[in-house]
């Protein structure tokens, strides 16, 4: 239920209905496309945050970030480079108010509100206002019908993946511990959203 893949035409309409909420939206046709929008989103030398992503990962977006061909400043590189565990919080916290913030939500309703959740709050911490561009990737599998389904989604379906992989990847559990919902935007081209033809993340 939760793992459907929208088609072209749905992911469209959640486009305009995106807009009217004034949020930026295009559609992606694949993991390929998208990572064209993203990097074309970006200008050279600005300041970009990730956190953690799936999502990134799966585009390549992560990779490109590391790479010499990236002329972006990547602050989650900063922070795995700082080995002093109270200078790499003060980064993190520092992080939120990146130039541009980009990162995936776990869900998005038929009209277009967006709902995403982490355990400590280093992703959701910058979509409400810290960012000042917020760019996020969406998988074409994360459209729900209504804000409820939208939380059913998170919990029933998200969290048992992601608590998988934060046990793999860190040693212990995730947690639902700080949400936040888009639900319009005040400022006109601070968040862009790149809908994707494909299944991505969680």
């Amino acid at each position: 239920m939760f793992d459907h893949v929208a088609d072209r035409k749905k992911l469209e309409i959640l486009a305009e209905n995106m807009k009217l909420r004034n949020f930026e939206a295009v559609v992606a046709k694949n993991k390929q496309e998208a990572l064209s929008f993203l990097q074309e989103s970006i200008p050279s030398g600005a300041e970009v945050m990730t956190a953690s992503s799936t999502t990134l990962k799966e585009i390549g977006f992560v990779d490109y970030l590391s790479s010499s061909e990236s002329k972006l400043i990547s602050l989650q590189n900063k922070i795995n480079q700082e080995n002093d565990e109270s200078k790499r919080q003060d980064l993190r916290r520092k992080s939120v108010t990146a130039d541009y913030f980009v990162s995936s939500v776990n869900a998005v309703t038929e009209d277009g509100v967006l709902v995403a959740v982490d355990a400590t709050g280093s992703r959701t911490g910058a979509m409400p206002f810290a960012a000042k561009k917020l760019i996020l990737v969406v998988g074409a599998q994360k459209i729900t019908k209504d804000l409820d389904e939208a939380m059913r989604r998170i919990r029933e379906y998200v969290f048992p993946l992601e608590n998988e992989r934060a046990m793999k990847a860190y040693g212990a559990g995730s947690m639902f511990g700080k949400w936040v919902i888009l639900e319009r935007e005040a400022m006109p081209g601070r968040i862009k959203v790149i809908l994707v033809e494909e299944a991505l993340g969680f």
